[in-house]
């Protein structure tokens, strides 16, 4: 029997037409998600697995990851523990405002009970409305504190109940207090009630290094980088949040900015100046797209950015920068109700500090605490791509001219801690 020709070719076009249909609905599928307008929920992707073992070491503007660097803070020795008079009080305090300060507070928490021979009580969590508080264990593994302060300082998880929490004296201490101050300022109220309840204030945002290391740095290194992390729940959340932004990354290989960008933030008194000012503190989006497209990123870059639910402003990154994305429509959808929809707006934090600590670029819009403990956090991992935006005259610039004086000139506290 013979075959008709005629046949054989419409066969054949049928086949590949067939095939190449089925390849444009998987692309149509999956592309789509990047045009999705800001806010709008995406697919499931809790089980997308990203493989990075391909990412390119690129240099300029993406530059590779350096080296890791290895903790060289050490916990201080039975001799200097047998220098410190062991008393019967208690150190209390709370962590507020979010990761950025919590870094902060726990280091001056565990110098003063040091200092004081007192028994730390671990703290709870508060938000800046009345009403929202959390127990540490919420955001925090409580284990690996405790642990991480053994030999340390003592650690209880509540306070005792022959201790009234009334009759418990306030203290005020400055960020990254001394011993000295302890010594003056906080000893002798100790001594009269038998225990203070600690609340830090920021005088100045100083996270530079200091001369020579002493046992009290060494105690600051390792509550500030070696006592928190994240429970489960939240680790894999943030976990889930990077992997998402990988996946939509992919032109990339992975690769992506955070922009720590808080439009409420813009109309603050120490965000106020003139565009031609060079010691200009805080970028609206407008200025970072600008920026950014400058010194060489292309509108394939993803970019996530803090600012919690979608604001118009946002619109001229979103021209430039298509793949621009907030929190809200890269949370899984059962993470959504507990994480966004609750108002507390210090979980939404949390996932801001670490999903900034984790991208392949650092961008900080706004300067502050959220960006020195950034920082602090790259350079212990070896995430040392950070740019601090600023106007460019020039039709280009090049990265490298905006490199954070803390990663150019080694002068953040971490190089204290880190080696």
């Amino acid at each position: 029997m013979g075959v008709d020709l005629r046949q054989v070719v419409a066969g054949v076009l049928t086949l590949t037409m067939f095939v190449m249909l089925i390849h444009m609905i998987k692309r149509d599928h999956f592309d789509a998600v990047d045009d999705k307008q800001p806010g709008t929920e995406d697919f499931s992707f809790e089980n997308t697995n990203f493989e990075t073992t391909h990412v390119r070491k690129n240099i300029g503007i993406w530059k590779g990851d350096g080296d890791e660097l290895k903790p060289c803070w050490v916990k201080p020795s039975e001799d200097s523990n047998s220098n410190v008079e062991q008393t019967e009080g208690f150190v209390t305090f709370s962590l507020t405002n979010g990761p950025e300060y919590h870094i902060s507070q726990i280091a001056d928490a565990v110098l003063v009970a040091r200092s004081l021979g007192a028994t730390l009580v671990i703290p709870d969590i508060r938000g800046s409305q009345p009403g929202d508080k959390r127990n540490f264990e919420d955001i925090y593994d409580v284990d690996v504190f405790m642990k991480s302060m053994e030999g340390v300082v003592r650690v209880v998880k509540d306070l005792p109940s022959r201790v009234s929490k009334h009759k418990i004296a306030a203290v005020k201490v400055p960020n990254r207090v001394t011993e000295d101050y302890i010594a003056k300022h906080v000893e002798p109220i100790y001594r009269s009630k038998g225990s203070v309840r600690l609340a830090t204030y920021f005088p100045s945002i100083n996270m530079r290094k200091t001369g020579e290391k002493s046992d009290a740095d060494s105690v600051a290194c390792l509550a500030m980088y070696g006592s928190l992390e994240l429970q489960q729940e939240t680790h894999e959340l943030v976990d889930s949040m990077v992997e998402r932004l990988k996946t939509l990354s992919r032109k990339l290989d992975g690769q992506f900015i955070a922009v720590d960008l808080r439009v409420e933030m813009l109309d603050k008194k120490g965000c106020q100046g003139s565009d031609g000012d060079k010691e200009k503190s805080c970028f609206n989006a407008q200025e970072v797209a600008m920026f950014l497209r400058k010194i060489g990123f292309d509108k394939d870059t993803t970019i996530y950015v803090t600012q919690s639910r979608w604001d118009e402003s946002l619109d001229s990154l979103k021209d430039l920068f298509p793949r621009t994305y907030t929190k809200e429509s890269i949370i899984p959808a059962d993470k959504k109700k507990k994480f966004l929809d609750s108002e507390d707006s210090e979980l939404e934090k949390v996932i801001d500090f670490y999903i900034s600590s984790e991208s392949n670029v650092f961008v900080p819009a706004i300067s502050g605490l959220f960006y020195a403990n950034v920082a602090g956090k790259r350079i212990g991992s070896g995430k040392s791509q950070i740019l601090v935006p600023a106007y460019i005259p020039d039709s280009s610039a090049s990265a490298s001219s905006f490199l954070s004086h803390y990663v150019s000139k080694k002068n953040h506290f971490a190089y204290s801690c880190y080696c």
